[in-house]
């Protein structure tokens, strides 16, 4: 989706509570460092820049940690989805939130000193899909998502 003044994207939380509208560029990196790291309780923070663009908050606000003396981390009150890296440079927003993820594609990683040594060969590990999945483990089977749709 775009407008006059560049791309728009939209995004929010697993719960719903929370959703934000980035209009303009949006820059993406992936952050292996280790606050990162534990701040999303994964392997690294994949993270879109809203700097570039004009970042609106379209229902409620995330809560913040400060995490460090530079920044604080917004996460959803509610079903506590992490959304935000900020800085006084700016706001990060999690790529994960995003409607379309798949849209932005990542550039630049940051913090490589503490990128997991096995990262590299994630894609070589065998994979199934949930489908493939449901059919050897029956607890998935009729499964039902209470997570907010990837829409407004």
């Amino acid at each position: 989706m775009s407008i006059e003044n560049g791309p728009v994207h939209t995004g929010g939380c697993q719960c719903g509570a929370v959703r934000f509208r980035l209009e303009g560029e949006a820059e993406a990196s992936i952050c292996h460092c280790r606050m990162c790291q534990k701040a999303f309780g994964g392997f690294y923070a994949p993270l879109v820049s809203a700097r570039k663009g004009h970042l609106t908050w379209t229902k409620a606000e995330p809560a913040r940690f400060r995490s460090s003396s530079l920044a604080e981390r917004g996460f959803c009150p509610q079903c506590g989805t992490p959304l935000t890296y900020e800085t006084p440079d700016g706001v990060a927003l999690a790529h994960g939130a995003f409607d379309d993820p798949a849209a932005i594609t990542p550039t630049l990683q940051y913090g490589l000193e503490a990128r997991l040594p096995f990262i590299g060969d994630l894609d070589a590990l065998p994979g199934t899909t949930t489908e493939e999945d449901a059919e050897t483990d029956t607890s998935l089977r009729g499964i039902r998502s209470y997570q907010h749709p990837d829409h407004d």
